[in-house]
């Protein structure tokens, strides 16, 4: 039996070993009887099973995770007997694996290729229908149809904000320039996303493709796409895949033998969050500080250099192929009425299955962490989801019923942002994750206007103050009344959003701030200054394990007599309750 092999090798798999898969495979390979075909390509999602790979043959396929060098013999070897072994089994279309119902809850439009294809083949791309779009959009449709394809599709921007893309484009298409712009955002920096990483370094050609549609749409010549320069392999595979598109004639002078022109540029950012948004990015691409502008004039009337430029995120960019080939109309069988499509999230945290996921709008949030997600790592209790990231809320467990589109989030005090769904168990103290969030804001923030500037300092002081029991029950309407100015008096979404944890977290999680103002106690257990250790006399066997392990050596006992913790010096650590192994030692 003939088999193809593919190997995920995107960063995630790669950090958990999947070059030494690969080429224990490669080695194999050599002296085996099966004809093997051994490919590479990037993440299919399953974050948490990695390294991964997916046997095929014939009509047959299965995906196996959790790979160890010593188990790949006996896996291939039973595959090709027809007795595939389900012991590191995930995925299979012929046989019962325990993740499949994780991938068949799911609908793959932005990811469709991504961990299917060898991303730095366009041949590959090709075969699964790439560039047809783009030379339909150019032989068949005008740019004005185009732009209607789009807006009738009902896409909107997936960067955060929803604007409806086709709108944008429109903007863009009306203004009269000798030169246009447009520019792919890729400069992902929300804490727990990885969204954009994954489709550039599984799937680059799709945002080519759409990045051109988009310019031939807008009378566009010239584009930009901005990276972080922390995304390696996502700017390695970039510059292979435009290479490859301008070697055949998919970018360049006369594309496909029309009169289509449309250069691609990268340009590495230095990973400043604020460049996430739009006239900070534009500065930055121009060789200035990454600082935003006031706005009007818009991108679309004075954008890179002065002139009309149009910017949309990887995720929009990803879905605008698919959407020309196939259609406006099949779009719209996925989401609601206001938010049309699918969405991609990238699930971090306490959950079971961490990793990348793209799930029709309008799917309840309750069906994402459990269906999708798998629940909570070690059944433990749910208290909250991180949306949006940095701008984004903490939601309750009596919010798992909202539905994933725009309106429904927003009305929360969340923002869909551009993916990054955190989620949080019982160990995780809210009042913390709200000073973690502020603490990236403000060292984020690029200090131009003085509400982000100072306003979000003074908000840490306070949330600091109260981690370290040292809050006041006026420190609560004091953070309410710093949030209120600073969301009004910044000018950039950085600073407009920088409250949203805290008041989110605020207004479903205050029962936690009492808890550390009045009661001194942090019901995580998370807030080090909060706790006290303590050991149970009745428990304690006296093996002096933890007067070993203390750092300050303030556990005192005789050997096989209950020990004592001396509360004056002890500094909180924790290293005693790790290393008692009897329960003897309480955290409370």
């Amino acid at each position: 039996m003939d088999l193809k092999i593919k190997v995920g090798m995107a960063s995630c798999g790669l950090a958990a070993g999947a070059n030494d898969i690969y080429n224990a495979i490669k080695d194999y390979q050599k002296d085996s009887d099966i004809d093997i075909s051994l490919e590479k390509t990037g993440c299919i999602g399953m974050c948490f099973a990695e390294p991964l790979i997916e046997i095929i043959a014939d009509d047959k396929s299965a995906t196996y995770g959790y790979l160890k060098e010593d188990k790949l013999k006996d896996i291939i070897e039973n595959f090709a007997k027809g007795e595939p072994q389900k012991g590191n089994m995930i995925l299979s279309n012929f046989a019962d694996a325990e993740e499949n119902e994780t991938l068949a809850s799911q609908t793959r439009i932005v990811l469709r290729n991504v961990g299917q294809i060898n991303p730095i083949s366009i041949d590959d791309y090709i075969e699964r229908d790439g560039y047809k779009a783009l030379e339909k959009a150019i032989k068949e449709l005008s740019p004005s149809k185009v732009i209607a394809e789009i807006k009738e599709s009902g896409l909107r921007g997936r960067g955060g904000a929803g604007f409806p893309t086709g709108l944008k484009w429109q903007f863009a298409a009306t203004q009269f320039s000798n030169k246009k712009y447009i520019v792919c955002n890729a400069d992902e920096g929300d804490p727990g996303a990885f969204m954009d990483r994954s489709v550039l370094e599984g799937d680059p050609h799709s945002i080519i493709e759409g990045m051109a549609i988009g310019a031939y749409a807008i009378g566009a010549d010239e584009g930009y796409i901005y990276c972080r320069a922390e995304y390696p392999m996502a700017i390695k595979h970039l510059k292979i895949a435009i290479k490859q598109a301008e070697e055949n004639n998919k970018l360049g002078n006369n594309i496909l033998g029309t009169k289509f022109n449309f250069k691609l540029h990268i340009k590495e950012g230095a990973g400043a969050f604020v460049c996430g948004e739009e006239t900070a990015l534009m500065a930055s691409i121009e060789g200035e500080r990454g600082m935003p502008r006031i706005r009007p004039p818009f991108p679309a009337q004075s954008g890179l250099w002065g002139k009309p430029t149009n910017i949309n995120n990887v995720e929009t960019f990803a879905n605008i192929a698919w959407i020309i080939l196939n259609g406006a109309k099949e779009y719209n069988k996925y989401g609601t009425e206001k938010s049309r499509g699918t969405k991609v999230f990238a699930l971090a945290g306490k959950i079971r299955n961490s990793g990348l996921i793209e799930v029709p709008m309008g799917i309840p949030l309750r069906d994402v962490i459990y269906k999708v997600g798998g629940g909570i790592k070690n059944n433990r209790p749910f208290k909250g989801v991180q949306l949006g990231g940095p701008s984004g809320g903490c939601l309750p467990e009596s919010m798992l019923d909202t539905l994933v589109d725009y309106e429904s989030i927003n009305k929360t005090g969340a923002i869909m942002g551009s993916g990054g769904m955190v989620v949080m168990d019982d160990t995780t103290c809210m009042v913390d994750v709200a000073r973690f969030f502020l603490n990236f804001t403000q060292n984020e923030s690029c200090g131009k206007c003085t509400f982000c500037r100072v306003g979000t300092k003074r908000m840490l002081e306070i949330l600091t103050r109260i981690t370290e029991g040292k809050g006041v029950l006026e420190d609560i309407e004091r953070l309410e009344n710093l949030a209120e100015n600073v969301a009004k008096g910044s000018l950039c979404g950085l600073g407009q959003t920088a409250p949203n944890p805290v008041l989110t977290t605020l207004k479903y999680f205050k029962e936690e701030y009492l808890s550390h103002i009045e009661d001194k106690k942090c019901v995580a257990g998370v807030c080090t200054n909060l706790l006290t250790y303590e050991i149970n006399p009745d428990l304690c066997v006296g093996c002096t394990l933890c007067a070993k392990k203390c750092p300050v050596s303030c556990i005192s006992g005789a050997v096989k007599q209950p020990h004592e913790i001396d509360q004056d010096q002890c500094i909180k650590c924790g290293a005693c309750y790790a290393a008692c192994k009897f329960g003897a030692i309480t955290k409370s």
